[in-house]
């Protein structure tokens, strides 16, 4: 199963996130997917929107983050995704934002915040560069609106456990394999699911068919960074598992 770590950029302190960065990529992240800090972070739960937060106290921007990857270009394995709400990439102009993405690297493009009816000249401009946009969907998202997603989703889908915001949660929902059938349904590309995780055993849950084929875990993590620990500690428990 591939791992899919989610840590805010600049989070805890701007040096440190480059360290956890490398941490991340040396202990087995197939894809990292890095948090753009946002004043209003709609869908994430007070973990992730503390180190949002925190990292805006810090200066972090986009035009930061670019840079740092633009200056550690090549020192990666894991693929880059950067996720983020529309208004920093609207801010920083998004013709300009696919072209930097193309020369340094970045693999995909998650924003919450942007519908699929809206969305057609941004996916545009990323396809054009060889940029993946990457679809959300979540447990009321019909089957006929994950098929209008699969016609133009790459890379990875990202299935939403639960409804509602980010955070640590126990177990796995009620509804979920329902979700993920409907998802395996529509989609030909993997099925990366996410909200909730922090440790391997909570997807033991779920029947052998019905296991995604990535896990993607945020706030565990960033709590676990934010205690003072590694991000190399935490992707061993995952390997482990």
């Amino acid at each position: 199963m591939m791992l899919i770590p989610f840590i805010t950029a600049g989070f805890p302190t701007r040096d440190a996130f480059w360290t956890h960065l490398k941490e991340l990529d040396e202990n087995g992240a197939d894809v990292i997917e890095i948090g753009v800090p946002f004043s209003d972070p709609v869908a994430d739960g007070p973990v992730i929107e503390a180190a949002s937060l925190k990292a805006l106290e810090n200066g972090v921007t986009l035009a930061w983050i670019l840079e740092g990857l633009r200056a550690r270009k090549g020192q990666f394995k894991a693929r880059l995704v950067l996720m983020g709400y529309l208004n920093p990439f609207l801010q920083y102009g998004f013709e300009r934002l696919s072209k930097t993405a193309q020369e340094i690297g970045i693999y995909g493009f998650i924003i919450p915040d942007l519908p699929l009816e809206e969305d057609g000249i941004y996916r545009h401009l990323l396809a054009e560069k060889g940029i993946h946009p990457i679809a959300l969907v979540a447990p009321n998202t019909s089957l006929e609106r994950m098929k209008a997603y699969a016609a133009v989703a790459q890379g990875y889908v990202y299935v939403i456990s639960v409804l509602g915001t980010t955070g640590v949660r126990t177990g796995v929902p009620p509804d979920l394999i329902d979700t993920l059938r409907r998802a395996r349904q529509a989609f030909t590309i993997p099925l990366a699911l996410g909200f909730g995780f922090s440790h391997p055993d909570q997807l033991a849950a779920l029947p052998v068919e019905d296991q995604p084929d990535a896990v993607i875990f945020g706030s565990a993590l960033i709590q676990h960074i934010g205690a003072g620990h590694s991000a190399g500690e935490f992707m061993r428990r995952w390997k482990r598992g």
